[in-house]
């Protein structure tokens, strides 16, 4: 969560960006999972309440996105 806020930051042609918003392409090994980084940043902000508005736009404003990530961080601890 937190090298994603990092990357969404960054400008949408360097590299880690394009890999975790990226499409892969061509046939996936057989078991592997469909989803993408990405995919996951948006299910760990629904976990924490915060669904309604997109992770990108969350990971622009610099306070809220240290909220979420420390409420998703703490998701794992019971």
């Amino acid at each position: 969560m937190r090298w994603a806020g990092h990357v969404e930051c960054m400008e949408k042609r360097r590299g880690p960006y394009r890999v975790l918003v990226g499409r892969p392409e061509g046939k996936r090994p057989l078991g592997r999972s469909k989803r993408r980084w990405e995919d996951y940043n948006e299910i760990d902000v629904q976990d924490v309440g915060w669904g309604s508005i997109g992770w990108t736009v969350l990971a622009k404003v610099r306070d809220v996105w240290w909220a979420v990530v420390k409420a998703v961080m703490n998701l794992g601890v019971s």
